[in-house]
């Protein structure tokens, strides 16, 4: 098959800027893409690229944009590098829509989602906001401040959160070796007390990405689960730390993660226990990226793209940049 190929590169502003053990984050880049097949069907897709995560720079994605030809084939688009997974999610992505534009905006109504919470204080009165947005899982940021002041919030945070609530804590490979024993031990002790109302559902990506070893050794020491995220960013590192035996969960963004496709014929053969998450997309990667986890989600866990409310509505804009394209 043969496209016409267009793209253009964007830049988003956080409504406010999202704080974690990486830094701040201001302002999302990326690049959209249209595809126009033989038949005058239209595909879009998205590179949403993280380098600080383990994905391509966005100066490396319009690189390689830039120096593609104006009519494309399939078989550039399945040869593209590994060293460009966020470039390969995104065409191989518009290949697959094959649909007009408008479409992407459509939600996926057979899935939960789980909402990112503030870093910090700011948490405890987030969540409330969310609650009656229908969120019954949250995700919380940890390893930016103090361990001891966050968990006092943390304190304060399961004993504030309605019954059948989920948590997740996220500290983005910043805690040390003893301090992700500290917070495993503590979530035990919550998990031991019969009276807490609910649950605490994995610690995300306790320590670095060089530290395997180590939280190989922590998912085994404690009853609380410890779900890989950055270890696992692209689809290499995914099967490596498969292959090096971690049988907990996995964190996948699809937006980086790599070729689709491949995606999900490792994730057929394995049965692994996934969580798909955003990375920040507008609604045209969000929606492949929705496709996949409704195909490949294992054991009912709700998914990461409960982000909404860290942009401005996004359906106009984005209606006006592929009208310009």
């Amino acid at each position: 098959m043969r496209y016409q190929f267009k793209f253009r590169p964007y830049r988003r502003r956080f409504l406010r800027s999202l704080t974690t053990n990486h830094g701040k984050w201001e302002i999302r880049e990326g690049v959209i893409l249209r595809l126009t097949d033989e038949t005058l069907r239209v595909g879009w897709g998205e590179i949403a690229p993280i380098s600080w995560f383990g994905s391509e720079t966005l100066e490396q994605a319009l690189d390689f944009c830039h120096q593609l030809p104006g009519e494309i084939t399939d078989e550039m688009i399945f040869s593209i590098p590994d060293e460009l997974p966020a470039c390969q999610f995104g065409f191989e992505s518009a290949c697959d829509m094959g649909s007009r534009g408008d479409n992407c905006i459509t939600p996926n109504s057979s899935l939960f989602y789980s909402a990112l919470l503030p870093a910090g204080e700011a948490a405890l009165n987030q969540w409330q906001t969310l609650w009656q947005q229908g969120y019954r899982t949250f995700k919380w940021k940890i390893g930016v401040y103090a361990i001891a002041h966050e968990l006092k919030i943390f304190e304060s945070l399961i004993h504030t959160l309605p019954a059948s609530t989920k948590l997740r804590l996220d500290a983005n490979g910043g805690l040390s070796y003893e301090e992700a024993n500290l917070w495993l031990w503590t979530c035990d002790n919550f998990k031991a007390n019969a009276e807490l109302p609910i649950e605490i559902e994995f610690i995300e990506q306790p320590l670095p990405v060089e530290q395997f070893q180590g939280m190989l050794e922590l998912s085994t020491s404690y009853e609380t689960a410890i779900a890989l995220d950055e270890s696992v960013a692209t689809l290499g590192q995914l099967a490596a730390c498969h292959q090096q035996g971690w049988r907990g969960i996995f964190v996948i963004k699809p937006g980086i993660v790599g070729s689709p496709s491949r995606l999900r014929k490792f994730c057929h053969q394995h049965q692994i226990d996934t969580v798909f998450s955003s990375v920040f997309e507008t609604a045209i990667a969000r929606q492949a990226a929705l496709q996949l986890a409704a195909e490949l989600s294992q054991n009912n866990r709700a998914i990461g793209f409960g982000i909404d409310h860290f942009f401005e509505q996004e359906q106009t804009w984005l209606q006006s940049l592929w009208k310009d394209l």
